[in-house]
């Protein structure tokens, strides 16, 4: 238990050290609070891994669009983000996804490439 580094997601007090990233038993987030103390506001990947504009990221899930037939596969690159951390519905990153056009992402559902 550590109550110096809580958990950037949750909040929660009862993250553990494994390696160089700390792992919370409540939401399964992953995290270097080194990293995490340095920039609160940023928004992170699936991995902990701070995203900026212009990077480019990959889907880790296959994510359903609500008026599409098809979902957006696991593995495809979007190309040139760009983030949103003023958003009210949580689709924190804006881009375009071939086939689907302009659209928001969760950054949870992202990692960094």
């Amino acid at each position: 238990m550590s109550e110096e580094n809580p958990c950037p997601k949750c909040n929660s007090p009862y993250p553990y050290p494994d390696g160089s990233l700390w792992i919370c038993p409540e939401c399964s987030f992953e995290f270097n609070p080194e990293h995490n103390a340095s920039s609160n506001n940023a928004i992170l990947d699936a991995n902990g891994n701070e995203l900026n504009d212009g990077d480019t990221v990959t889907v880790i899930k296959d994510l359903k669009v609500k008026g599409a037939s098809n979902p957006i596969k696991v593995g495809t690159k979007v190309k040139n983000i760009k983030l949103n951390p003023d958003s009210g519905d949580g689709h924190n990153i804006n881009c375009k996804i071939d086939g689907f056009g302009q659209m928001g992402l969760k950054s949870e559902f992202v990692k960094k490439v």
